[in-house]
C-alpha cells in the first residue's frame, strides 16, 4: 500500500498522482458542462455572425484586439454598472474559439455594440487619440486600405457548421459575394457593432 510519505519522497510518483487528481477534477468540473442547458443553449435571439461580421472577427483576432480587451462582463456590481448585464455562456455558443479572456489593458468590449457610431469606431481605429486622448492603443490605418478576400469565407462557415453553428446552405453560397469589396475596417466595425446586442436588446 502506498503511503503519503512514499508519494512525497518520489518525484515521479508525485507527478503521476497530480496528473490523476487534475484529470478527475477536470472531468468532474468540465465534462458535465457539455450537456448543461445553460452552456449549450443559445440565448433568445442569438444568430450566427454574418459573412462580413465573421471576417471582422478574424481581423479582430489577427490584430490581437482580444489580447488587450476582454469580452466577458463578470457578475459584480462594479462591472455591470460600467459595462451592462454580465456575460452568460448562451451568448457564446456559436463562437469558436471564444474570446472571453481576463486581460484588460483596454475596456471590456462585451457590450460595445451600438454604444458608439460607425464613424466613431473608424476614427478610433485610425488614430485612437483623436477620440480618446489618453488612449495607449496603436493605430490601424492599413485596415482602411486592405480589402477582405472572400474566397475562404464559405469554407470558414462550413467548418463552423461542423461544430454546431447553424449556417444554412444559402448563407454559405452567398458568403463570398457578401464579403467581396468590403474593406477590413468595415468588416471589423460590423463585428464590433453586434457585440452584446442580443443581451442588451432583450
Amino acid at each position: 500500500m502506498i503511503k503519503h510519505d512514499d508519494i512525497e519522497r518520489s518525484l515521479p510518483l508525485m507527478v503521476i498522482m497530480i496528473v490523476i487528481a487534475l484529470s478527475w477534477g477536470g472531468m468532474a468540473e468540465i465534462v458535465p458542462l457539455f450537456w448543461h442547458d445553460d452552456t449549450t443553449t443559445p440565448v433568445e435571439g442569438l444568430e450566427p455572425l454574418s459573412a462580413v461580421e465573421l471576417e471582422g472577427r478574424d481581423i479582430y483576432i489577427r490584430e490581437g484586439c482580444h489580447v488587450c480587451h476582454t469580452q466577458m462582463v463578470r457578475p459584480f456590481r462594479a462591472e455591470t454598472e460600467r459595462y451592462g448585464p454580465y456575460t452568460v455562456s448562451g451568448e457564446h455558443v456559436y463562437e469558436h474559439p471564444f474570446l472571453w479572456g481576463s486581460k484588460r489593458t483596454g475596456p471590456d468590449l462585451a457590450r460595445v455594440g451600438g454604444r458608439y457610431s460607425d464613424e466613431w469606431h473608424r476614427a478610433h481605429m485610425y488614430n485612437p487619440r483623436d477620440v480618446v486622448p489618453e488612449s495607449i492603443m496603436p493605430s490601424y490605418p492599413w485596415l482602411f486600405e486592405n480589402k477582405v478576400d472572400g474566397r475562404d469565407t464559405p469554407n470558414k462557415m462550413k467548418a463552423l457548421r461542423m461544430v454546431g453553428v447553424p449556417y444554412t446552405d444559402e448563407d454559405i453560397e452567398g458568403a463570398k459575394d457578401a464579403v467581396d469589396g468590403t474593406t477590413e475596417i468595415e468588416a471589423l466595425v460590423a463585428y464590433l457593432q453586434q457585440l452584446g446586442t442580443v443581451v442588451t436588446k432583450r
